[in-house]
């Protein structure tokens, strides 16, 4: 593996996403951090090279894709897609989309967020997306995925999304009974699920890596 490395980040301006531009940018071992972004963000590094662009034409922007690493943080809720057909489009067609244009410029590691309970054959419409990306994604050849499981989001975010502010005071609350086999459904910081995200890149194995939310956690925290 190169001493210096370069990445690349879809969903740079999420609550993972801006998380892991942090992270990626303060770690001597990456020399450029490539972000797709839709409009310029008010962010300043040396390191940091944004590249704007329409997500429905990433294959305009292959170039941004010549990289070590690509990490994809793409999500939306359903409401704030405004349809199913909307949500699919940000959180299985693009990421898809995204790992086919990491493989075609060589890409051997790639890191996806998903979310905890994905199953293509679930029948919680969100679960089932997820599911399905994650299945097209592995179908794809990239040597080394990992695609991450966290539970319920913590931290700040640019939008309010009252629903998920309900879900993190609820979860926050039952924390102490989630013990065992339920830990992985405690909710996890944004901040730990890019640590861990980070990690994991820079000690890749070959294959398709499924890593839950306890694991996140664990790793995260070091």
């Amino acid at each position: 593996m190169n001493s210096t490395k370069n990445a690349l980040i879809l969903g740079s301006t999420g609550l993972v996403g801006s998380q892991l531009t942090n992270e990626i940018l303060d770690n001597s071992e990456y020399e450029n951090v490539f972000t797709l972004v839709r409009r310029p963000t008010s962010l300043k590094h040396p390191k940091l090279k944004e590249v704007v662009t329409n997500f429905s034409r990433l294959s305009e922007n292959t170039e941004a894709f010549q990289v070590d690493e690509v990490f994809i943080c793409l999500g939306t809720t359903r409401k704030k897609a405004g349809s199913k057909e909307s949500f699919i489009k940000v959180d299985h067609d693009y990421v898809v989309e995204a790992a086919k244009l990491a493989k075609a410029q060589g890409v051997q590691r790639i890191a996806v967020v998903s979310a905890i309970g994905a199953d293509s054959e679930s029948r919680f419409f969100y679960n089932k997306i997820k599911g399905q990306m994650e299945e097209a994604v592995s179908g794809i050849g990239i040597a080394s995925i990992y695609f991450f499981r966290p539970s319920l989001l913590l931290g700040d975010r640019k939008e309010f999304r009252q629903g998920e502010k309900v879900g993190e005071w609820l979860g926050k609350a039952v924390q102490p009974i989630l013990v065992g086999k339920l830990k992985k459904y405690r909710p996890v910081d944004g901040k730990i699920v890019a640590k861990a995200m980070v990690a994991f890149m820079k000690n890749s194995k070959k294959g398709v890596h499924l890593v839950e939310s306890d694991l996140i956690q664990k790793i995260g925290s070091l």
